[in-house]
């Protein structure tokens, strides 16, 4: 005999969704912090392109920053859009993240300008950005469309200054492959629209 699970308030996955990406952020901080105490330790974690042995960087490099000017500028957008996209349900937001992660890294190993390190949350951040622009519009679903154009109205300009290749010491390449991967994380993780379980969550 089975039991059927009660489905989670939004209440409910509005907290875990916050705690998730509070604690998130403070680890980019705490992985920072040692870096620093460490002798930027840390720093050969990123991604120095087309050497084989920096394939097993291609995960960790998304948590390491290059000083807490840099982790900063991350955490408010990473927290946002990050807790907007928790808000669809915890296994689907690590999967588009692991997705995001691993193919904006391995595009990073294969088109980084050679001599270079690249790391930080700003692949994933482009990602989320991607993700939850155009998700609303490919399940039909207003909540996730309303999130879609207030990220975009808030952070669009500045997505797209990012793309530019002419910013010296900013990975565009890794930029743009994080929006590629976040778009196409939407459509290869959509959720479909029937079933009693979605309708009764009603989350973005």
């Amino acid at each position: 005999m089975s039991e059927t699970r009660p489905e989670w308030s939004r209440g409910d996955r509005a907290r875990t969704a916050a705690k998730l990406m509070v604690g998130w952020v403070a680890l980019l901080w705490l992985l920072e912090v040692v870096d620093v105490t460490s002798g930027h330790a840390l720093d050969r974690f990123g991604i120095v392109p087309r050497e084989p042995a920096e394939l097993v960087d291609v995960v960790p490099a998304a948590f390491i920053h290059f000083g807490f000017a840099h982790v900063a500028a991350n955490s408010v957008p990473l927290l946002v859009m990050g807790f907007l996209a928790a808000l669809g349900g915890l296994r689907r937001f690590l999967a588009v993240c692991a997705l995001i992660i691993v193919a904006d890294g391995l595009g990073v190993w294969l088109i980084a300008p050679a001599h270079t390190n690249t790391a930080g949350a700003s692949g994933l951040i482009f990602g989320l950005f991607g993700f939850l622009l155009v998700t609303g519009f490919v399940e039909r679903r207003p909540l996730g469309v309303l999130a879609g154009l207030l990220v975009g109205a808030i952070w669009g300009g500045t997505i797209l200054a990012g793309l530019a290749p002419t910013q010296s010491g900013v990975s565009w390449q890794g930029h743009l492959l994080g929006l590629v991967a976040g778009v196409a994380a939407a459509f290869l993780l959509r959720r479909r629209a029937s079933g009693p379980a979605l309708r009764a969550g009603g989350a973005l």
